[in-house]
């Protein structure tokens, strides 16, 4: 079975979900999404391959056509696999301690950002005293500025990732602020990673 989705000109997640409810409802064998900004594309691409696609993207007439493929015959296994992977994640974020850090602004407080910048680098640079407790941070809105090419903060956040904490940044702000191509840590994400990040955290930290 083969399934094509025209999502140009939908706001990131649509493209994700109308993705997502596609391969829930039918387990196509092929799938493709077209979709006209770069945020959708990575989004709708890195979500394929969670599920087991084996992605390629082509870009036509200003859109780029995001085509997802899979070998039937171990679809069956890769459902069970992703089963699987779905109760271990519930699971953990049930019997261990899963802190999520929330930062949707480059600047920690507000009044004086020279004052906010700098409280922000303290709060980056004192953030592994949380442990191993400390599971995942996610930037939205200017707060993606943080992950980017010559940003002061961007060796804290690149050292938290390197010890192996999840950072999502938002592709809707990135492309915003025209800086998709800036992007230096994490891996560029939507709003239904936000929402389910914040269902399976135990504790969240609002900066």
């Amino acid at each position: 079975m083969s399934v094509k989705i025209d999502c140009k000109g939908l706001p990131c997640p649509q493209p994700v979900l109308k993705c997502k409810n596609a391969i829930e409802s039918d387990n196509p064998a092929k799938i493709k999404i077209i979709v006209d900004n770069e945020a959708a594309k990575e989004n709708v691409s890195r979500f394929m391959g969670t599920k087991g696609y084996e992605v390629s993207i082509k870009e036509k007439d200003g859109a780029f056509v995001v085509k997802g493929k899979k070998d039937v015959s171990e679809s069956a296994d890769k459902q069970e696999c992703e089963v699987c992977e779905v109760m271990s994640v519930e699971e953990i974020a049930q019997v261990g301690s899963k802190t999520l850090v929330f930062l949707n602004s480059e600047f920690l407080g507000s009044g004086d950002d020279k004052l906010g910048a700098g409280l922000m680098f303290n709060f980056l640079s004192t953030l592994p005293e949380l442990g191993d407790s400390l599971w995942r941070i996610i930037m939205v809105n200017s707060a993606v500025k943080l992950a980017t090419e010559g940003h002061k903060c961007l060796e804290k956040i690149q050292n938290l990732e390197k010890s192996g904490v999840s950072v999502l940044v938002c592709g809707t702000c990135l492309d915003h602020f025209g800086l998709l191509d800036k992007k230096q840590v994490g891996e560029t994400t939507n709003m239904l990673d936000v929402v389910t990040s914040l269902q399976l955290a135990t504790k969240v930290i609002k900066a």
